[in-house]
């Protein structure tokens, strides 16, 4: 099994959604501002916050609306009534799938998303029912070229606090724990390596093998959800056979 294909629609995936900068800067603020109510307005204080803030700035957030999230927050301006929710349930192919929601209307949110699972032919599950299979890792994806040198990467993230780095087809892949790696990607982004994905996410133990027409239909199903308001990052377990 190779994971190239599945990183190549990722890279596809991410600039379908920067073409989409209002929705994904309205998801990201909501994010800064529940963070700043959850643990204070100090990123170097509040992990949450210090992540969210990151992720913003990955994709050229401007800093006014930055502060103006940061501001809300503060203020108790939004957020009061946003629930955090994770939904779980299954795709084509039995693969798993798991959403990090948020939102100020659990009825509405629950019942988009049970639509669109549905629609490409998945549906949603009881809480807990894929929750297990995967792991809470900090993740960041390299994707290689001739002027990274393996041995060189696997040194420098181990020495910034990394757990584990994979040789993909055409990336490398590292493993922290959550709490590491803010600094493992500092380390790397100083060593002037460029990131393909970097984010705390819920990595999966072990992967469902489908074919590349069958990716297609995944990739339908997680786009669309990813296209509801509610919906903040969408977590999978699929991996394309060769």
């Amino acid at each position: 099994m190779a994971g190239h294909s599945k990183w190549a629609n990722i890279k596809h995936r991410k600039a379908a959604q920067d073409a989409k900068r209002g929705q994904m800067f309205t998801k990201l603020a909501r994010q800064i501002t529940v963070a700043v109510k959850e643990g204070g307005p100090d990123p170097e204080m509040n992990f949450r916050l210090r992540l969210a803030i990151d992720k913003a700035r990955s994709v050229n957030m401007p800093n006014d609306n930055i502060e103006r999230a940061i501001a809300r927050g503060v203020g108790g301006q939004d957020g009061d009534n946003y629930e955090e929710i994770v939904y779980e349930g299954y795709g084509p192919n039995g693969v798993a799938i798991m959403m990090d929601v948020l939102t100020d209307n659990r009825n509405r949110t629950a019942g988009d998303v049970r639509h669109v699972l549905s629609k490409y032919g998945g549906n949603l599950g009881e809480s807990g029912c894929v929750a297990w299979m995967f792991n809470k890792k900090g993740l960041i994806v390299i994707e290689k070229n001739e002027s990274i040198d393996e041995d060189e990467l696997m040194m420098a993230a181990l020495e910034a606090g990394a757990e584990d780095i994979e040789a993909e087809t055409d990336v490398f892949k590292i493993e922290t724990d959550p709490s590491s790696f803010s600094e493992v990607k500092e380390a790397l982004a100083e060593a002037g390596y460029e990131f393909l994905v970097a984010e705390v996410s819920m990595v999966p133990q072990n992967s469902v093998p489908i074919s590349e027409e069958e990716s297609d239909k995944i990739e339908k199903l997680i786009e669309a959800l990813e296209e509801l308001d509610d919906v903040q990052q969408v977590y999978t377990n699929y991996e394309i056979t060769d």
